[in-house]
C-alpha cells in the first residue's frame, strides 16, 4: 500500500505531526510520498503530483487543507483521509492524536469510504467562454466593494426561482452544509442525502428563505434586475473572480463522487453533536 501525504505548510505543528504520521505508517509497512511543500518541512524533497500511484491520501491540517487537497487532486479517484491537528472537524477523519488506531484500520483495510456529492460549476462568460470549476462544499455569488445589495436572478432546471437583492446566494451540496451555508441560516443536510440547498445570504426580504432542491436539477444564477453593482463569484472560498453582466453560472451534480475516509467508530452525527456542543438534557 502507498499512502501520499500533504500537510498544511504555515501551520506550527505540521512538522512534528508529520514525522509521527510517517513514522507510525512506516512502523506497519505502509510506503508513503510526500507533496512537495510537504517535503520541504522536513529538509527533504517531495513529487508534485503526489496522488499519481497513491492508493489513498492523508491530508494533514484541517478542513481547510482537506479542501486545498481534494481542488489540486482534481478528479482523481483515490480516497483522502483528513488528520486534523487539533480538534475534529466536519470532514476531517480523525486528530492527529488518533493517527494509531487510523493507521490501525488503514493497514487492515477496515476503513469506511463516505462518498461525496461535487458540484459541477461553469461560469459562461457573456461572449460564449467557459471557465469550469468543481465545488466540495459550495458556490458563493456576493456584493463586491460597494458593500451594497446585489440582485441575482436564480432559475431551476430552466423555470423561475426568484428574483433575490441579498448580500449573495449560496448553492451548497450535503458536505457545504455545516460551512458558509450554515453561517448563513441553512439547514443541516446528511451526506448522503441526493439534494442541494440554495440560501441566500442576508436577503432584503425576509420572506426569503433556503430552498432544497434534489440533485438532479440545474441551477443558474446571474444579475438580476436593473442595477449594476459588481457580483462576485467564488467556489469553496478558493479564487474571487467578478461576474460580468451578462454573464451566467451554472450549477450542477459532477458525474463523479470524492471519497472520504471514515473510521469505523465515528459518524457525521457525532461530529455535529462534538462541533455544534448539542448537550440536551
Amino acid at each position: 500500500m502507498q499512502i501520499a501525504i500533504v500537510a498544511h505548510p504555515r501551520k506550527a505543528e505540521a512538522p512534528a505531526a508529520l514525522r509521527r504520521v510517517r513514522e507510525i505508517l512506516h512502523r506497519r509497512g505502509i510506503d508513503t510520498v510526500l507533496e512537495e511543500a510537504t517535503a520541504a518541512l522536513l529538509g527533504e524533497s517531495g513529487v508534485a503530483k503526489f496522488w499519481e500511484g497513491a492508493d489513498l491520501v492523508i491530508s494533514l491540517g484541517g478542513d481547510g487543507t482537506l479542501l486545498e487537497t481534494l481542488h489540486r487532486m482534481g478528479g482523481c479517484e483515490a480516497p483522502v483521509a483528513g488528520v486534523n491537528i487539533g480538534t475534529l472537524g466536519f470532514l476531517t477523519t480523525c486528530t492527529d492524536e488518533e493517527i494509531e488506531a487510523c493507521a490501525e484500520v488503514l493497514e487492515k483495510g477496515t476503513y469506511e469510504v463516505s462518498e461525496r456529492s461535487v458540484l459541477k460549476v461553469r461560469m459562461v462568460e457573456e461572449n460564449n467562454g467557459e471557465q469550469e470549476f468543481l465545488a466540495l462544499n459550495e458556490v458563493v455569488l456576493m456584493r463586491g466593494e460597494t458593500g451594497r445589495l446585489v440582485s441575482l436572478e436564480a432559475r431551476v432546471d430552466g423555470e423561475l426561482l426568484n428574483h433575490y437583492r441579498a448580500d449573495g446566494l449560496i448553492v451548497a451540496t450535503p458536505t457545504g452544509s455545516t460551512a458558509y451555508n450554515l453561517a448563513a441560516g441553512g439547514p443541516l443536510i446528511s451526506p448522503r442525502a441526493g439534494v442541494f440547498v440554495i440560501s441566500p445570504i442576508c436577503p432584503h426580504s425576509l420572506s426569503n428563505r433556503a430552498l432544497v432542491v434534489d440533485d438532479g436539477s440545474v441551477v443558474e444564477i446571474g444579475h438580476g434586475g436593473k442595477n449594476a453593482e459588481p457580483i462576485l463569484f467564488t467556489v469553496d472560498g478558493r479564487d474571487v473572480l467578478r461576474l460580468a453582466r451578462g454573464s451566467v453560472v451554472r450549477v450542477e451534480k459532477a458525474p463523479r463522487p470524492l471519497c472520504l475516509v471514515r473510521m469505523p467508530d465515528h459518524s457525521f452525527y457525532e461530529t455535529l453533536r462534538k462541533k455544534l456542543r448539542w448537550f440536551g438534557g
